[in-house]
């Protein structure tokens, strides 16, 4: 610096607005400036090496020259203009010089010890859509369009696409997780170990991406309100820069950002191109299946990723309770028994064909009757009551659920959306107990003696109990 910086002076005192003062200038400038333009020389040195420099890569070097010198001769120009306007700056110019020195090493010190990261994380939490807009470009759909060229994904992988269909038996599994570091806030995980029992969303960031950092308060809720029903969210964190690739600093952002959920180092890189993926942040969400169903590029787009994440739970609420009622039916086999018995009732508007006082298919709030004469086998809902696709559930006032049944025992499918809530049991007009609901899981309703017919209500007084299915031994 001291060199160049006597080279400068001695140019501009030789020729103050002359061209070879400008070079000479010019060049120290560009010595001390090739941090800013490193990625721009180390592509142009690539293409250099590789005997591949062309035209295209000559304007890339005159535009970026254009793009520095442009603004640097608006502030030249403006600052001198600015001297002469307001002679305490030129008295000054030393002390703000130092203050501005002061400033630099404060900042410099502060990125040492993280302070920089924590305090872009409390501005992102305090105004979560602060600077989206500088990174719209990467949200173009010609620039998507030529990556898709450079980046030539195999279609037959179904890799890569914005939406899937699990359904179709030629969507492959998801590509299992590449060990390439350490784990973070969990012992190592494999989506082979999760299938049947997990819905996972994988999410690709690096620690220093603001738009990696954006995106984790939504995160952070998802993890917070989904974990308890099926969701893992795996972070897998594929450094851009090499000090991300230090796990002690990986573990410092991950506490600043408040991340809970298990986060695995992907330093080579193994994971990220196993998904074919080229963006930070993006998201693949994985049914419990194991195949991806779902996935999304960049920020925004937080209230349709939600709901597909409650699409898959609730895909996976569905196959735990017909493994559920498939082993009472292994327990209880419907060919062992004389006697004819009740069949599998289901109250979701997907398979309520049985809801005698409804119509079969019905969503939505719905009052409810009962009528006096039950239809033996035939389910009935009375009070207020809100269908959705999976189960029935209770709104304010008293509801009860009713059935003329034969059989020994009875089960049915409860949870509970508020708290822990207590119903009351009913056979044949007596009572014979009650349950707690609380957690979603197979209740044992009744338990006879021997085979018998008979009515059946149960009855609850508080909203938010939700009831998935019937079946009977």
């Amino acid at each position: 610096e001291l060199l160049f910086g006597k080279l400068a002076n001695r140019g501009s005192q030789t020729n103050r607005t002359g061209f070879s003062g400008g070079i000479i200038v010019g060049a120290s400038l560009g010595l001390l400036w090739t941090p800013c333009v490193g990625p721009i020389l180390a592509g142009i040195i690539s293409l250099a090496l590789s005997e591949a420099v062309t035209g295209a890569a000559v304007i890339i070097i005159i535009a970026y020259a254009l793009g520095t010198a442009i603004p640097m001769f608006i502030i030249m120009q403006g600052g001198r203009k600015l001297l002469k306007k307001v002679p305490w700056l030129m008295k000054n110019t030393g002390r703000i010089q130092k203050i501005f020195g002061v400033l630099m090493i404060v900042t410099a010190v502060a990125i040492v010890f993280n302070l920089d990261r924590k305090f872009q994380t409390y501005i992102i939490g305090v105004f979560p859509n602060y600077g989206i807009g500088l990174t719209s470009l990467e949200d173009n759909d010609a620039v998507r369009e030529q990556l898709d060229k450079l980046n030539a994904v195999d279609d037959n992988s179904k890799i890569g696409a914005p939406m899937f269909d699990a359904s179709d038996s030629s969507v492959p599994l998801a590509p299992e997780l590449i060990q390439g570091g350490e784990w973070l806030n969990s012992e190592p995980l494999t989506l082979e170990s999760l299938r049947g029992e997990k819905v996972v969303l994988i999410d690709f960031w690096t620690y220093s991406c603001i738009n990696c950092i954006r995106t984790q308060p939504y995160l952070n809720d998802w993890y917070s309100k989904y974990r308890d029903q099926g969701l893992e969210i795996i972070g897998v964190h594929s450094p851009e820069f090499e000090f991300e690739k230090k796990a002690d600093n990986v573990a410092r952002a991950i506490a600043d950002a408040g991340i809970l959920y298990p986060v695995m180092q992907d330093n080579a890189f193994k994971t990220w191109r196993a998904y074919k993926n080229r963006y930070w942040p993006r998201k693949y969400l994985i049914d419990h299946t194991g195949k991806i169903i779902y996935d999304h590029i960049g920020e925004g787009d937080y209230d349709e990723t939600e709901k597909e994440i409650q699409k898959a739970l609730e895909a996976l609420s569905n196959a735990e309770i017909n493994t559920k009622l498939s082993d009472i039916e292994d327990n209880f086999p419907k060919s062992g028994f004389l006697q004819p018995i009740t069949p599998e009732l289901y109250f979701g508007s997907q398979r309520n064909t049985q809801l005698a006082n409804g119509v079969p298919g019905l969503t939505g709030a719905s009052n409810f009757t009962v009528p006096d004469d039950l239809v033996l086998n035939k389910l009935y809902l009375g009070g207020s009551w809100d269908i959705t696709g999976e189960y029935a559930e209770s709104e304010e006032g008293r509801v009860s659920i009713n059935l003329d049944y034969q059989a020994t025992v009875i089960y049915i499918v409860l949870s509970s959306d508020t708290g822990p809530i207590t119903v009351t049991i009913l056979n044949n007009g007596e009572s014979v107990g009650t349950l707690t609901v609380e957690e979603e899981k197979l209740y044992t309703v009744l338990e006879l003696d021997e085979y018998a017919g008979g009515s059946l209500e149960i009855n609850a007084d508080q909203p938010g109990l939700r009831a998935y299915a019937f079946t009977f031994g």
